[in-house]
């Protein structure tokens, strides 16, 4: 099962339009396809028309039950959705107890890892919405994963806050002694204004071939398809900014290591 984190220690920059597009886009090539909900604020939970304080299990109880993970304890907290191979591990607002309640406590930093581990043979890839703060969440999510993917709105104040995330990856790299993969995806991009490609040109003159060398565009079609609780892919399918997803899918898949 191949892992990816879509992560940024700033919120609205695109985290859970780029995690539920590229995880139905993958279901649509008959891929097996777990999307995990790791934000308290449920926003991809929500997308797909769950509703959070009426869940009988959710990511939370994975947390809470750590000790005694197991797959049918994991698959039973999945939910289905409108696509027969997408899923999605939803959360709820009892995730932001969780630092205070089990932070210190050791080996908290691996549960999702564990319990991706536990269900890697019922799917081909999962997809991790992280929040936008640095807790035992994101923690877990990175330690997780193979790749993080990063979307960063095309604007001054969004490059701010790559960079404390790139900060958070060397930090918690030289704690776990391991390098990151990950992928910087420009995103919201309007071509029509000189701040969007001013702050394009800075990221790409930053970060180097650590930024996908194209762009997710603005696209009204995400906004209506949120608020049809529908994929992208799926509400507008020939829309330019599916049409970006497909070309970001196909640029991060040829990253992942051949077997």
């Amino acid at each position: 099962m191949i892992i990816w984190s879509v992560a940024n220690q700033k919120g609205g920059v695109g985290k859970t339009t780029t995690t539920v597009t590229l995880g139905a886009l993958l279901a649509q090539r008959g891929k097996r396809v777990l999307l995990i909900d790791t934000d308290p604020q449920a926003s991809l939970s929500y997308y797909f028309g769950i509703d959070s304080e009426e869940l009988s299990a959710s990511v939370y109880d994975l947390f809470v039950s750590s000790q005694e993970l197991t797959k049918d304890k994991v698959l039973d907290c999945l939910c289905p959705t409108k696509l027969d191979s997408l899923f999605i591990l939803p959360a709820t607002m009892a995730l932001s107890t969780l630092d205070r309640q089990m932070g210190k406590k050791g080996g908290m930093g691996l549960v999702l890892q564990k319990a991706l581990k536990s269900v890697e043979d019922e799917f081909d890839y999962a997809l991790l919405d992280c929040p936008p703060v640095l807790g035992v969440l994101m923690v877990n999510a990175l330690a997780a994963c193979s790749r993080i993917l990063v979307p960063v709105q095309t604007e001054f104040l969004a490059l701010k806050g790559l960079d404390r995330m790139m900060h958070t990856l060397v930090i918690m790299g030289k704690s776990q002694g391991k390098t990151f993969n990950y992928t910087i995806i420009p995103t919201m991009f309007d071509k029509r204004t000189k701040a969007a490609i001013d702050a394009y040109k800075k990221l790409r003159g930053k970060y180097g071939k650590s930024v996908w060398s194209s762009v997710i565009p603005i696209d009204t079609r995400f906004r209506d398809a949120s608020q049809a609780q529908t994929p992208p892919s799926v509400f507008a399918p020939r829309s330019r900014g599916v049409y970006a997803y497909n070309s970001l899918l196909n640029y991060v898949q040829s990253l992942e290591p051949t077997s």
